[in-house]
């Protein structure tokens, strides 16, 4: 494999949090437009189907409310709608008159249908990188590589970059938290690894297109993949606005007229609420 002809930069770890840190203080809410291309792996077929793609927005609030809406191609109706607070969320399938709630925590077994999979926590935690809090967090610094596109020969070639390892601690002691690759040409997140308590990746995330937005530097694309879950997304910024006053309201989802409610954690589904009933979604 050749060399990367590119010039590099050098950072130390704490340069590197700091990085991380700034630019996660200077980012309080996100309102985008995106643009939405998904797959979803076939387990029995061994095979992945990709989707059309789709229109949506996202909105975030610090410190975890986070709304998702996708549109249906064309007509443009709700395909789908979920909200969370951080603990739990609800999502709402409108073409299957379905409405899914439950805690964010990832059920030990995946479902079969890969929406029902889909949380609100897994596009945040991916979407924006947390900071490094030094109070429970180690960080410590790896040098890898990372195969790119040569400036020169526009072929593949190796490239040293930099990973930055965070340890994190909870009650019954250290664990491995997340792994954030920096590019050396311009020292900024082009990938976060995120793994589960037991130390398997749950979340693979890469960023790229940064723009600078009064200071937040924000990827115009970020590619989410949930291998245990089988499905992958690739959001897409077509307009954005950093850090707008959001409401309350915005993150509030109510269950649509004639759809069923599941609950997640306990599988269990209610009746339909009526569609006389006045309720009407967010």
């Amino acid at each position: 494999m050749r060399t990367s002809t590119a010039l590099l930069k050098e950072a130390t770890v704490e340069q590197l949090v700091e990085n991380i840190n700034n630019n996660a203080g200077r980012l309080t809410t996100l309102k985008a437009t995106v643009d939405i291309d998904s797959s979803v792996l076939e387990q029995k077929k061994d095979k992945v189907t990709d989707n059309p793609q789709v229109a949506g927005y996202i909105l975030v609030r610090k410190p975890e409310m986070l709304r998702m809406r996708v549109l249906v191609p064309v007509v443009r109706n709700t395909m789908v709608d979920m909200v969370s607070n951080g603990q739990t969320f609800a999502l709402a399938i409108p073409p299957r008159s379905k409405f899914f709630v439950g805690s964010n925590r990832q059920p030990s077994k995946p479902s079969p249908q890969a929406l029902e999979n889909l949380r609100p926590q897994h596009i945040s935690d991916a979407l924006l990188l947390k900071p490094v809090d030094p109070e429970k967090e180690i960080a410590v610094l790896e040098n890898t590589t990372e195969i790119v596109k040569d400036p020169k020969s526009h072929k593949d070639a190796e490239q040293s970059a930099y990973a930055v390892v965070v340890i994190d601690k909870d009650a019954t002691g250290y664990y491995l938290s997340r792994r954030v690759i920096f590019s050396r040409t311009d020292l900024l997140p082009h990938e976060q690894y995120l793994y589960d308590r037991r130390g398997g990746l749950a979340t693979y995330a890469h960023y790229e297109n940064y723009s600078d937005y009064n200071g937040i530097q924000f990827p115009g694309i970020v590619s989410i993949q949930r291998p245990n879950e089988g499905y992958a997304i690739t959001i897409s910024m077509v307009k954005v606005d950093m850090n707008a006053p959001l409401t309350d309201e915005q993150f509030v989802l109510t269950q649509p007229p004639g759809s069923q409610l599941i609950n997640l954690d306990t599988r269990s589904a209610a009746s339909t609420v009526p569609e006389t009933e006045n309720k009407k979604p967010h």
